[in-house]
């Protein structure tokens, strides 16, 4: 099983000044810790990390990297991940921002009207979905120094559309030059992949027919904590339909997983290799998350995550309509957030989020700078940075937005084009004080 690392937001927690971070080869299990270092460079996508904003003693922290949208502060909590993908070779190796909405080529009321809010059993959520849940099985031609070979590779899929459109996480199908899938009734299909977000960790594949069931999409924004969580998927490689409950334990959990930064759903169902790619749904029967991580580690416990479906959705939408992913918008500036307990530490009197770099030339040509505090985007609240990233993902490429923001006790409005997100992932940072 291949470990990765976890980095958790969490300003409560104490959080060493240089945590260690393990990535231990499914090969060879006594690797040493590695000392956590920044992440260069962004993903399509996801946000890598921070930047700094000036404080009165600085202090030894870990440097954060540039993101080609807006970035936001990543805190580090030592724990383990793995991805849960299942090797049939015996030994198991180990998704843009949206508030949902409707998109086209997903199945989103095809059985259950969500507005009537009626809750149904697990064996009834298990029905509805178990034909939706496919196994994803892949062979990957690897080379050695005893020549070249084939590995064998297994996951999950969730049907999305009638049609045969399957999501699953990327590194389900990473490097496959054969996908196959079977579904419930023991059928195997052929597939192919219409396109994928590496930087989400999101595939889409295609098998032949149509007439499939599809699974009901939900909507992660409306999910709470303490949530009835069902996962199905395909464990082991080998176990396919399996069925295991929870709840939703946390929201909004940014984690680091291979050098990816995730925002996910966080649950304590049983999450095993295996069931990457699977569902996780509500207790509508709803899909509202794709599986991607859990935890690992002596004493760890369910310590499940998931790609939200509002973040996933409109990325699947994209690639069915164009076989490949709607260039993302970037606003082009850098953002960390500030807590009430850590306004001494950055010399500002007030909590909230600030611009720690403007790089974008229709940001600096509307005028914002570093060291404003954003407190509106186009009228509405700003209250986090995590906040601001959605709205902006929510954008298209163009479009105008309006910054109000907060400079020497004045409030002043900036209105900002947005650029395309690509031409930001080159920025780089001087080792000191975070300029690029």
């Amino acid at each position: 099983m291949e470990e990765i690392d976890m980095n958790e937001k969490n300003p409560f927690d104490s959080i060493p000044e240089d945590p260690n971070f393990v990535l231990v080869n499914p090969d060879e299990p006594d690797v040493n810790p590695q000392v956590w270092s920044e992440t260069k460079g962004g993903t399509e996508g996801v946000f890598t990390g921070e930047k700094k904003a000036p404080r009165k003693k600085p202090s030894p922290r870990p440097k954060a990297s540039d993101s080609p949208y807006v970035t936001k502060r990543f805190l580090a909590v030592a724990l383990v991940l793995a991805v849960i993908f299942s090797s049939a070779l015996g030994a198991f190796l180990g998704s843009r921002m949206s508030g949902g909405g409707s998109y086209s080529n997903l199945d989103s009321n095809n059985s259950l009207e969500s507005a009537t809010g009626s809750k149904l059993t697990i064996q009834q959520i298990y029905k509805k979905n178990a034909d939706a849940v496919v196994e994803i099985s892949t062979e990957v031609p690897t080379k050695s120094v005893l020549g070249n070979s084939v590995s064998q590779g297994a996951g999950s899929g969730v049907i999305v559309n009638k049609k045969g459109y399957i999501a699953t996480n990327y590194h389900v199908i990473e490097g496959a030059k054969k996908i196959t899938v079977r579904l419930r009734n023991g059928r195997s299909r052929s597939a192919s992949v219409v396109g994928y977000d590496e930087g989400n960790d999101i595939a889409v594949l295609k098998i032949g027919g149509s007439g499939y069931t599809a699974a009901t999409i939900g909507k992660s924004k409306k999910v709470q904590v303490g949530d009835l969580a069902v996962a199905i998927g395909n464990p082991l490689g080998q176990l396919g339909g399996t069925t295991t409950s929870g709840i939703i334990s946390a929201l909004d959990r940014q984690l680091s997983i291979n050098g990816k930064k995730l925002t996910l759903l966080q649950t304590d169902t049983a999450i095993n290799p295996g069931n990457s790619g699977g569902g996780l749904f509500n207790g509508k029967g709803e899909l509202i998350g794709l599986v991607v991580a859990k935890g690992s580690g002596t004493g760890i416990e369910g310590l499940g995550f998931a790609i939200p479906v509002d973040t996933a959705a409109p990325i699947i939408d994209d690639i069915i309509k164009n076989g490949t992913i709607v260039e993302k918008p970037a606003a082009g500036i850098s953002i960390f957030d500030v807590t009430e307990d850590q306004k001494a530490e950055y010399n500002v009197d007030k909590a909230g989020v600030y611009i720690h770099e403007v790089y974008g030339s229709h940001a600096k040509k509307a005028g914002l700078k570093s060291g404003d505090r954003i407190t509106k985007l186009d009228g509405k609240k700003v209250t986090s940075s995590n906040g601001l990233i959605q709205a902006i993902q929510k954008k298209k490429v163009g479009d105008a937005v309006t910054f109000t923001v907060e400079r020497n006790g004045k409030e002043v409005t900036a209105k900002v084009k947005l650029e395309k997100a690509s031409q930001f992932e080159n920025q780089t940072e001087d080792s000191s004080q975070g300029e690029q």
